[in-house]
């Protein structure tokens, strides 16, 4: 489990794997529709959900692919506020993807670039090769680039549409500072 901490503007966030009894939390979240309207697979039956889960559950055990679910603790309990993934790891390879969706109700509140930090700095702790982490988003989205600058995710580079995203994209990154990379050994 990560733990991003409150500060003066944010909310306390935990963050850990999805677990079974986050079906109806995760259908709730996807009768938002601005969150189906960014999204290829839209989870909005019982049966949908189980298979997101089990899908989730598989990626964590393969390894190569870590979603997240991100919860906002209460004193009566937690309210799933988001979900962030780590996506397309390659054995040895030095770049990575991340993606993330808000729940309407968590949104404009900065929670998103909040657990978006705290995956991104679990992904540069826990995977050495990992040099780039990209966040990649269709053009006609601004929300998402607000989110990818206050995470720390520089514009790169504006993307051609492909499927199955109809319009052209941009691609944010966010590199491993310098002082983090493995040393080589010198010649």
């Amino acid at each position: 489990m990560l733990h991003a901490p409150a500060t003066g503007t944010l909310p306390e966030l935990l963050l850990r794997p999805w677990r079974d009894s986050d079906a109806d939390a995760l259908i709730a979240a996807y009768r938002d529709p601005v969150l189906r309207r960014w999204t290829r697979a839209p989870v909005t039956t019982i049966a949908e959900a189980r298979r997101f889960l089990a899908a989730a559950h598989r990626d964590w055990a393969d390894g190569h692919r870590f979603s997240f679910a991100v919860l906002e603790p209460h004193p009566a309990g937690e309210t799933l506020v988001a979900q962030v993934i780590l996506k397309n790891l390659t054995e040895g390879g030095g770049d990575a993807e991340v993606g993330y969706w808000t729940a309407a109700p968590a949104r404009g509140r900065g929670v998103a670039p909040h657990a978006l930090a705290a995956v991104t700095d679990w992904a540069f702790a826990r995977f050495a090769n990992l040099r780039r982490l990209d966040l990649l988003h269709q053009i006609d989205n601004p929300a998402s680039c607000r989110v990818a600058e206050k995470a720390g995710y520089r514009f790169q580079e504006v993307l051609p549409a492909r499927p199955p995203f109809p319009r052209d994209g941009h691609r944010h990154a966010r590199c491993r500072p310098a002082r983090e990379f493995p040393s080589r050994p010198r010649r």
